[in-house]
Order: C-alpha cells, then structure tokens, then sequence
C-alpha cells in the first residue's frame, strides 16, 4: 500500500485543491475572462421597467407554446376523427414549424440573446470570483 488510509481524505481534498487551482490559473489567463473581471456586469438591467418591445416579445413567445403542441394534437384528434391522415401528415409539421418561427420571432423582438449574454457574463463573473478565492 502507498498512502495509508487516514491520509486519504487529506490527499484528496488536497488534489481537488490543486486541480481547481490550476483550472482557476488557466481561465484567469483568457481575454474574455480578463475582460469580464476588468468590467464587472450586474444586473440592474433586469430591475427596469419591461419596455414594449420587451412584454411584445414574451408575448410572442408564449403564443408560440399555446399554439404549438395543442395545435398538433387537436389536428392528431381531427384527423384520426375524420379518416383523413394527410391533415395530421402536412398539418402537423407545418404546425409545429409555424410555432418555432412564431417563437424566435419573440425571442428576437424581446432581445433575448442580449440578456441571455448578460446572464451569462454574469454567471461566468460570480463562477470566476469563487474559484479565484
């Protein structure tokens, strides 16, 4: 046996050290990490009023879901109902497919990759600063 056993917990708390250590040194050298520890991001964008374009954009999101999968059961029933399975076989997809775009729609109107970085900076900020500490 090489280690003894009481100096497992030690070793090993010891290597999960180490191992973050190195993993902190190696991020901290990034531009983009660099970047975000330079110019920190909070989210006080969050805590303002939803503009128009904001509420406009959920909206359509929302649409989307409300028209998505019930539309492509009620024509599943409808077409199981009437014996005519092309409707579920083109109506079904184009459905489906009308929901998506319906939904990206809303996601580009209410600006959601523009918050989405926000987010994400500032998750990536927070995960930085407790590995660096």
């Amino acid at each position: 046996m090489i280690f003894p056993t009481d100096d497992k917990p030690y070793l090993l708390q010891r290597t999960r050290f180490m191992i973050r250590r190195k993993i902190a040194q190696y991020l901290s050298r990034k531009k983009y990490i660099i970047e975000i520890l330079d110019h920190p991001t909070d989210l006080s964008e969050f805590k303002e009023r939803p503009t128009p374009r904001l509420i406009t954009g959920l909206i359509l999101m929302g649409l989307s879901y409300v028209i998505g999968w019930p539309a492509v059961a009620a024509l599943g029933v409808l077409a199981i109902w009437l014996r005519e399975p092309m409707i579920a076989i083109i109506g079904c997809p184009a459905t489906y497919a009308l929901s998506h775009l319906l939904f990206i729609a809303g996601a580009w109107v209410a600006r959601a990759p523009h918050y989405m970085l926000l987010l994400t900076r500032y998750t990536i900020q927070i995960f930085i600063k407790k590995l660096l500490s």
